[in-house]
């Protein structure tokens, strides 16, 4: 065969392979590959790295806007922006609807598709090191874990989909959904596939691929969930407490000393980082800080020189913006507010100083010649999150959690640290200083939103949800009318309407 005619049919074929997810409807329905189509391309080691990457390049789609949606916007870390908001309202309003609803699950299942294409056909592909294929292997499970982690705090139940779908039949396209316990079941069991298989307690190239020191980061979330949330209790806490220890056992990992280098382009794959999202130049898209930042045509000319000079070039669009309520949670001295975000107050009518705008300054990019490019890593789990949840479990059990938060704020304040100095005040005084710390420590990461509902707290600390105590189903989210329409097996959340 001509060559140029083969590489030409080879891209063809890795193209339908791995676009077989995006083919996805809310339905789970997903376009069938056939079975020459399938036993033409898993075949070799390279074809399993293609499909991998596929995977991840998905995972990316997710991350540059949904994950931070379904992780932070609900809760009391945003408010209203400069421009237009186009219903972003609608999250920290908390007046979600079906007609409304938000992300649906529709690329989180084309990811899993993905992962579960590696499930099924890896394991018959001979490699060069069987180490390289259990890593592969260890990836996707670890991935399929994280992925029904996040729709399982969304929505509760979901359709449990472990094939990949290669077929129309009726079975396959239209799933109920399953009970959450089961979800969570087929979570922690593929956590623990993932941990069994990583052949080593390296971090992932870049530390943006999945390794087994991210996977135990997942496993301690995962368990703080479940012993919170479903009354898992102190077995849970335990086995929550056991991952997060493991997972400092992992080489070159510690707090940056200066947080604001966490997130910098130039300082990808750092070795406060367990596990990010990788976004480069002339590769990806934007990320979500574009539309939390400001044009340099609504930057006033009164800004300070300080402030602006700290703005730099504008970019992308103020669609909303840091909270009042957290940018007045920040204590004087402490280095993260500065490295998180930045308010611009102008003078008024009578040259006293009046609030304009606040923007993210955590994923703020880099300038060239284009303008601001919005396209830092997106940070799953660094270790600094690690710490916060281990003092979490190690509250839960009646433990004292200082070091981890001293190690926190030793950071956060610097030469002023021992005035912050962290004693232990008892379990439930110690819980609302944990979950404030996370606000501080993790704002705009995509957190906030699971913290407030795994620590029963989003009905006293977000202002649209105060005096709706009794409203429950709001912690989960409505499931989309659209979704629902087009499978009849989709029962939508309770309190929602039908």
């Amino acid at each position: 065969m001509n060559k140029d005619i083969k590489n030409i049919l080879m891209v063809v074929v890795s193209a339908t392979i791995l676009a077989a997810g995006p083919a996805c409807t809310d339905q789970l329905e997903v376009s069938p590959i056939s079975t020459i189509t399938a036993a033409g391309f898993w075949v070799n080691e390279d074809n399993a790295n293609g499909a991998l990457q596929g995977m991840y390049v998905r995972f990316r789609d997710e991350a540059a806007y949904n994950l931070f949606i379904l992780g932070e916007s609900r809760g009391e870390t945003l408010s209203y922006g400069l421009q237009a908001s186009e219903g972003r309202e609608r999250y920290f309003e908390n007046s979600l609807d079906p007609n409304f609803a938000g992300p649906n699950w529709l690329r989180l299942y084309t990811t899993v598709h993905d992962a579960n294409l590696i499930i099924k056909y890896v394991p018959g592909i001979t490699f060069t090191r069987e180490s390289d294929k259990n890593r592969m292997l260890a990836q996707a499970y670890a991935m399929r874990a994280f992925l029904y982690f996040t729709m399982a705090k969304t929505w509760g139940g979901v359709p449990l989909v472990t094939e990949p779908t290669e077929g129309y039949d009726a079975e396959t396209t239209f799933r109920p959904r399953a009970g959450v316990e089961e979800v969570f079941s087929l979570i922690k069991s593929d956590i623990e596939q993932a941990l069994n298989l990583f052949p080593d307690n390296h971090h992932g190239h870049g530390r943006a691929m999945w390794s087994k020191p991210a996977v135990n980061a997942l496993k301690g979330d995962v368990y703080l969930w479940t012993g919170k949330v479903l009354d898992g209790g102190q077995a849970d806490f335990q086995t929550a407490m056991a991952a997060l220890n493991e997972v400092s056992t992992a080489p070159d990992l510690s707090l940056m000393e200066n947080f604001e280098e966490v997130f910098r382009y130039a300082n990808k794959g750092n070795r406060e980082v367990l596990f990010a999202v990788r976004f480069l130049d002339l590769e990806s898209g934007t990320n979500y800080n574009n539309e939390l930042y400001i044009r340099d045509d609504e930057i006033p000319s009164a800004t300070p020189a300080g402030v602006r000079e700290r703005i730099g070039a504008g970019g992308g669009l103020n669609r909303w913006a840091p909270s009042s309520i957290l940018r007045e949670a920040y204590e004087d001295g402490d280095q993260r507010k500065d490295a998180s975000l930045i308010t611009i107050h102008i003078p008024n009518e009578d040259n006293d100083e009046r609030y304009y705008a606040s923007l993210v300054m955590k994923y703020r990019g880099f300038v060239d010649a284009s303008g601001r490019r919005f396209i830092d890593d997106i940070v799953v789990y660094r270790y600094a999150d690690v710490l916060l949840l281990l003092a979490e479990a190690k509250n839960a059990l009646g433990m004292d959690p200082s070091v981890e938060m001293n190690e926190i704020r030793e950071r956060a304040y610097g030469e002023q640290f021992e005035n912050f100095r962290y004693t232990d005040q008892g379990q439930q005084a110690n819980d609302e200083a944990i979950l404030k710390e996370r606000m501080l420590e993790l704002a705009f990461e995509g957190k906030r939103w699971f913290d407030l509902v795994r620590f029963d707290k989003a009905f006293e600390l977000v202002p649209s949800l105060q005096n709706r105590a009794q409203d429950r189903y709001l912690l989960l989210w409505p499931i989309s009318l659209n979704t629902i329409s087009l499978n009849s097996k989709i029962e939508q959340n309770p309190g929602y309407g039908n």
